[in-house]
């Protein structure tokens, strides 16, 4: 990747940062700033509209100089908008041949939307808050995506197809859904039995007193009649 004039040295990760909260923007900034002497360069942007602006929206004689300008982008999920998978989508249809990586971020872990930013063709998907060890996730999605010019062709085949990691959460997903639902059904049951044993006691003190009931009107009727 050619460098920016104003910019740090080549060795140094270029990372877009999308968020639209403030304190989360400025949380991954000071980690990644405060990472191993600074090893990253990072741009923060509060929208995905802002991030497109910097991306792609160009005049076609500056367009690849300014996506050259970023590694890789992170971006938060939950936005108004344009959201965090709108905007991973709307990277991977610039088309450029030095696809930008995209990384996700969410504060919620569900299994759903992870499978889906993932099958749109996330390189990872983050947790929030950021903490120390996911700042190497972002080095190594960033490293595991630089194809050769000669396998540009064979990768853009390749990024159509559903990421490694979706079949295998699409698995845990549907093994969940099914544990679920068997819970759901084994609570079922031991209400029914509860309810059902419950219902015996129950009738059985009411045998028990209507007996006693009867023994005390017989006992009556008895001293009565002497």
């Amino acid at each position: 990747m050619g460098r920016v004039e104003g910019m740090e040295p080549e060795e140094k990760l270029r990372v877009l940062v999308v968020d639209d909260s403030p304190v989360d923007r400025k949380i991954v900034q000071l980690l990644l700033n405060n990472h191993r002497g600074s090893a990253f360069h990072v741009t923060v942007v509060d929208s995905g509209k802002k991030a497109m602006e910097l991306l792609g929206q160009k005049p076609q004689a500056q367009e690849e100089q300014q996506r050259r300008s970023i590694d890789i982008v992170l971006t938060d999920y939950c936005m108004p908008e344009m959201t965090g998978y709108d905007l991973l989508k709307a990277i991977k249809a610039l088309n450029s041949p030095n696809p930008i990586p995209v990384v996700v971020m969410s504060s919620e872990n569900e299994p759903q939307r992870i499978n889906r930013c993932l099958t749109a063709g996330a390189e990872d998907f983050i947790v929030k808050p950021l903490r120390t060890k996911d700042v190497q996730r972002l080095r190594n999605s960033c490293s595991a995506f630089k194809p050769a010019n000669k396998d540009v062709a064979s990768e853009s085949e390749s990024e159509q197809r559903p990421h490694p990691l979706a079949g295998g959460l699409a698995m845990v997903l549907k093994a969940s859904s099914s544990v679920e639902l068997l819970s759901h059904y084994v609570q079922f049951l031991l209400k029914f039995l509860l309810l059902a044993y419950a219902a015996l006691c129950l009738a059985e003190l009411l045998h028990r007193w209507l007996l006693q009931s009867n023994a005390c009107f017989s006992s009556s009727n008895g001293i009565m009649t002497v």
